[in-house]
């Protein structure tokens, strides 16, 4: 049997997205926890694991983003083969390789089966280079991987019973890396599964840097040493803090010059605008476009 839960701080997108997918792929006597937020995704989500550990004949937890949609009707099929070697102990259809931080998109992604769909300028849909397996690219595979993107997770029993989400790491962000690094450290296996799914959110990754940045710090500093390259950079401490100040500013003085080259070509095209609206040309058409208009 298997378990749907989402954190949901807005059920519009719950509905809209999470329950969508849920209805799709679950099965006659799958189990629905909508969970309303506890104040962080670390304490919601272990409040739902509490939940799913007393269920009677558990085979996964599928903890999916309110605004996650599962595609796949075969989700379950698909879900159990990912799950049949025993000591997998989770599974998503987005993971890498190579990983050092909760930026997991530096190290080397192998897997992306989803689409990322936004409202941004007016809506689209950007697929993941393995959203469609039929020409995926040579790096493109399924298996073991260091850790998986966080909005859809796939927890096995044993994961559901021993593992918890470290609730001192923040708010949100890192929580996927860190409980992936916790199946890890017990020898179990982290992988990725042929399933797919949409990601419904903006373009730009959070709106608040500061709490990102906290927990990259909070979760570097729990597992700096313990696992492979976790945490791991050439240098000392200073010198690592040093070159991400300095970084940071260089990251920043880019984005400034940037916004400077979007304002001026923005005036460019403000002032051919309003040399094309005082041409000959557009006064002697305007009949036509009001016409064309009012059709």
């Amino acid at each position: 049997m298997f378990a749907f839960a989402s954190a949901i701080t807005r059920p519009d997108v719950y509905e809209r997205c999470a329950e969508r997918g849920i209805r799709r792929a679950a099965e006659p006597d799958s189990v629905v926890i909508a969970q309303p937020s506890l104040g962080s995704i670390f304490v919601t989500y272990n409040a739902i694991l509490d939940q799913a550990a007393a269920l009677d004949g558990l085979e996964a937890l599928v903890l999916l983003h309110q605004d996650a949609e599962l595609v796949s009707e075969d989700f379950c099929a698909r879900a159990r083969e990912a799950l049949a070697d025993p000591q997998v102990g989770v599974a998503g259809c987005v993971g890498a390789i190579g990983v050092r931080s909760i930026a997991w998109w530096e190290g080397s992604v192998t897997c992306a089966s989803f689409v990322h769909r936004h409202a941004d300028f007016g809506g689209g849909e950007v697929p993941g280079f393995s959203w469609s397996w039929a020409d995926p690219p040579a790096y493109a595979q399924l298996g073991e991987v260091d850790t998986l993107d966080g909005f859809v997770l796939v927890l096995s029993p044993w994961a559901v019973r021993e593992l918890r989400f470290d609730e001192s790491l923040g708010p949100f962000h890192g929580y996927d890396l860190d409980f992936c690094l916790q199946v890890r450290a017990a020898g179990r296996k982290v992988v990725t599964a042929d399933f797919r799914a949409v990601h419904d959110h903006a373009l730009r990754p959070f709106d608040d840097p500061s709490t990102w940045i906290d927990a990259h710090v909070a979760v570097a500093e729990k597992w700096a040493g313990r696992l492979p390259e976790i945490g791991f950079a050439p240098g000392s401490w200073r010198e690592r803090a040093l070159r991400a100040e300095a970084e940071t500013r260089a990251a920043r003085g880019d984005g400034a010059q940037e916004a400077m080259r979007l304002r001026a070509r923005i005036g460019r095209l403000e002032h051919a605008l309003a040399e094309t609206r005082g041409s000959v040309s557009w006064r002697l058409i305007a009949p036509l476009r009001r016409r064309v208009g009012a059709s």
